[in-house]
């Protein structure tokens, strides 16, 4: 499957000007790729063979006039996470539709970027926040090649019941969630790494203590560590 329209979004080229791996920052709900770009230039510093793209998601947020959308919360109940984290799985599985619609826009985008510095799928990691990570969640294991590697900051795995049988690929994953998160719980990305482990990803998991939906100097660290190991 794939689209008729090809995202866009802000860049950074490689520091070396030799792109010899490119990394993907996808974007949370109601903002777009200007949010994520900035931190191209702090993990550019131990990967300055990398280049990044940030593209913004295919729709207007409904929420947000001058944001964009991976897909729609128009039918989704935030509260019910916060009331009752323990039966998560049923809520995200509501939003696991709109992932799977939506994926075949990063789909392309992967393909565009592989083609356009010729690099092969090893060399091509993807870095999600909010419902950015769970885009990342839902394309890279279902891409025919694997990828070189998955972090997600502050997200969930929908509709894991299902996870198992649209499986192809394991890239390694790295989860970092804060435990103060008012927006996406913890037990969201606590629920994805028991997934992920059980259906033989490498995965782990850093809960940040305090911290509320967002990524701190920690959690950069984290990802600058896991993309160096994984993009060589």
């Amino acid at each position: 499957m794939s689209t008729d329209t090809l995202l866009s979004g802000p860049t950074l080229p490689a520091a070396s000007g030799t792109t010899k791996s490119v990394v993907i920052l996808l974007h949370g709900y109601g903002a777009d790729g200007n949010d994520l770009i900035g931190l191209a230039p702090h993990l550019a510093r131990a990967l300055p063979d990398t280049a990044f793209y940030s593209p913004n998601a295919p729709f207007p947020c409904e929420m947000s006039p001058f944001g964009r959308q991976w897909f729609s919360l128009a039918e989704y109940d935030p509260e019910f996470l916060r009331r009752a984290p323990e039966t998560m799985s049923g809520a995200l599985a509501a939003m696991a539709e709109g992932a799977r619609k939506s994926a075949a826009y990063v789909d392309d985008f992967i393909d565009h970027v592989m083609e356009a510095h010729g690099v092969s799928a090893d060399k091509v990691a993807l870095v999600g926040f909010s419902q950015g990570t769970m885009m990342s969640l839902q394309t890279a294991p279902r891409r025919e090649k694997q990828i070189a590697g998955v972090v997600g900051f502050s997200g969930a795995l929908l509709g894991e019941a299902a996870f198992a049988a649209d499986l192809k690929t394991r890239p390694p994953m790295l989860l970092v969630h804060g435990t103060a998160d008012p927006v996406v719980p913890i037990e969201a990305s606590q629920l994805a790494k028991n997934t992920l482990a059980t259906n033989g990803i490498e995965v782990s998991l850093h809960e940040r203590a305090g911290l509320q939906h967002g990524i701190d100097e920690e959690g950069l660290g984290l990802a600058t560590q896991f993309l160096k190991q994984h993009l060589g």
